[in-house]
This record gives C-alpha cells, sequence and structure tokens, in this order.
C-alpha cells in the first residue's frame, strides 16, 4: 500500500498517524483537516519523530481534499465527539452533515479507496457511507468491535492476572451500550474465560466493556478515548495493508448474515487486502440471539432517524 489517507487531525486522528507512520504501512500519510495549518503541524511533528523511530515514511498535511488523490485506504476520523454524558447515537446529526461531503471528496478523488469509518456512531455512519458510495461491501467498513474486545480483554487480564497476549475475545452488536460482549467466545488460552472467572466477576466485566468508553470520557472530562481507538485503528490496517486475513470484529454491511440485510452492525469478519473479505457466521444461543436482535434493533432506530433526514 503506497499511501493511506486520515480525514480528521484531532486526537483519534493523531494517534493512529504515529502508529501508522512508526509501523510503515504506507510510503506516504496523508493528513486531511478543514483547520488550515493544523494537519500541516501534525504532520511535520510527525515526521521529525522519524529518526528516532527509524521509518521512512512521508507525511503531509492539507486542508485541500485534492490531496488524498490516489490514497487507497482511507481512515475517516472527523466530526464532533462525545461530551459527557452523550451517547454515541446523540452525534448523530451533526457527524452525519460532516461525514456526508467528505464521502463525496472520496468518491471523487479517491474512487477505488477501501473507507475505515471510525467516526461516531460508527454503524450509523458506515452504513451511510455505504449507501452513499454504492461500494461493493468490502470496502466499507468500521471501527467498533477490536476496541470493545480489546477493552475486554484489559479487564479480564487485570482481574485475573494472566497475560493480555493469552486472552481472545469477541464482541459483537452495535458500537453503544447495547453491544454483546461474547463470553462463550472469549479464551485464556484456548480454555473458556469462566473456567477463570465468576458468573459474578464476568457480568461486571461484560459492563465494564459496554460503559468502558464513557468511563473514560467522565474521568477526562475534555475528550474521549483516543489511544485505545487509534492503536486499533493500526490493527486494521495493518491486517488490509499487509493482507493478513485476521478475523476481527468490524462494523461490517450484513446481507443476510446473522439473518439480516441492510443494516450495519459488529460481527466477526475477516480482513485482508480487498477489505473486509468474509463474514464470520457464529451458531448462537437464545441468550445470545436475543441480545443480538436487542442491539440490532438500537441500530435500526438510528438508521430510521438517517432515512428521515
Amino acid at each position: 500500500m503506497n499511501k493511506i489517507a486520515i480525514i480528521g487531525t484531532g486526537r483519534v486522528g493523531e494517534s493512529a498517524a504515529q502508529l501508522l507512520a512508526k509501523e510503515e504501512l504506507c510510503r506516504e500519510l496523508v493528513l486531511l483537516d478543514i483547520n488550515e495549518g493544523v494537519p500541516q503541524g501534525i504532520a511535520l511533528d510527525i515526521q521529525e519523530s522519524a529518526p528516532l523511530f527509524g521509518f521512512d515514511t512521508r507525511l503531509s498535511g492539507d486542508t485541500d481534499p485534492a490531496a488524498i488523490e490516489g490514497a487507497e485506504l482511507v481512515i475517516i476520523t472527523a466530526g464532533l465527539p462525545r461530551k459527557p454524558g452523550m451517547s454515541r447515537s446523540d452525534l448523530l446529526d451533526a457527524n452525519v452533515a460532516i461525514i456526508t461531503p467528505i464521502i463525496e471528496n472520496i468518491q471523487r478523488h479517491a474512487p477505488q479507496a477501501i473507507i475505515l469509518m471510525v467516526s461516531n456512531p460508527v454503524d450509523i455512519l458506515t452504513y451511510h457511507a455505504w449507501k452513499l458510495t454504492g461500494w461493493d461491501r468490502r470496502r466499507v467498513f468500521g471501527l467498533s468491535g477490536v476496541l470493545d474486545a480489546a477493552r475486554m480483554a484489559s479487564f479480564i487480564a487485570l482481574e485475573t492476572g494472566y497475560s493480555v497476549r493469552d486472552i481472545s475475545t469477541l464482541v459483537m452488536g452495535g458500537h453503544g451500550d447495547a453491544m454483546v460482549p461474547m463470553l462463550r467466545y472469549s479464551h485464556i488460552g484456548g480454555i473458556p474465560v469462566d473456567h477463570f472467572l465468576t458468573p459474578e466477576t464476568l457480568a461486571r466485566i461484560v459492563e465494564h466493556t459496554r460503559k468502558g468508553g464513557a468511563e473514560i470520557l467522565a474521568l477526562k472530562q475534555t475528550s474521549s478515548a483516543y489511544d485505545s481507538p487509534a492503536a486499533c485503528i493500526a490493527t486494521m490496517a495493518d491486517a488490509v495493508r499487509r493482507n493478513r486475513r485476521r478475523i476481527l470484529p468490524c462494523v461490517a454491511i450484513l446481507d443476510g448474515e446473522y439473518g439480516r440485510h441492510e443494516i450495519a452492525m459488529g460481527v466477526p469478519a475477516v480482513l485482508g487486502a480487498t477489505g473486509l473479505e468474509q463474514v464470520v457466521e457464529l451458531p448462537l444461543s437464545e441468550e445470545e440471539a436475543a441480545q443480538i436482535q436487542n442491539s440490532a434493533d438500537m441500530v435500526r432506530k438510528d438508521l430510521e432517524r438517517l432515512a428521515h433526514q
């Protein structure tokens, strides 16, 4: 992959740019923002760290959408961030207005790109981007489950004292309070997590996972999380860039999987060179299916709001 563009140079975009450059996931990294001087300054700041980290990625910043010309992967982090007390859905109206012209510019200047949506509400904005472009669903997907699963794995590691390297977790559904941490598909060293933790502790971890982003926002007050989302962006970009075909939970456009059509929500998927290459369908228990249904219903409500705008 020769060129990646990040649109939106807030804290998430800036942190992601540093990681992508350091990992040399592209030869050219373009940062785009509406605020003159900001993307240029961030690009220069990161570029000056190259001798210390030893990367040869070339960074540039711009306010002209034409700067993304030829980008093979476009990462969208633009939009209003959450404030304390706000849900991700509360951002819908404002961020749809911000994202719509961004998608139009991507169609104009980078028509062959893969889009990774990060902005919230990510399920709705991923669907919106897919609808606007009319592209194959493989080329439009969003970040949610990678972050939620990482939070869950962190909480399990802190609770058990075991290495995070041995912990595998899965979170499905919408990226909100109705997300579904899948305990049955979460393991430590291949051993089901309920072998190590009591049902009460696991219930607490599930709730902690659902509230993880809001907790960080409430503590920081002036910003939401950005280091962990940036790490997730780098993980997903790496899977695409290096054609790893990793199975990661992503916001995907569903076309019959899990019995659903015309919706975007978090499911395990294969990420590779062409984008989101396959949705992995898992057997669900009655309880899991009910939780997924509840999460999907909440996404549908926001999609209905989107349709009436």
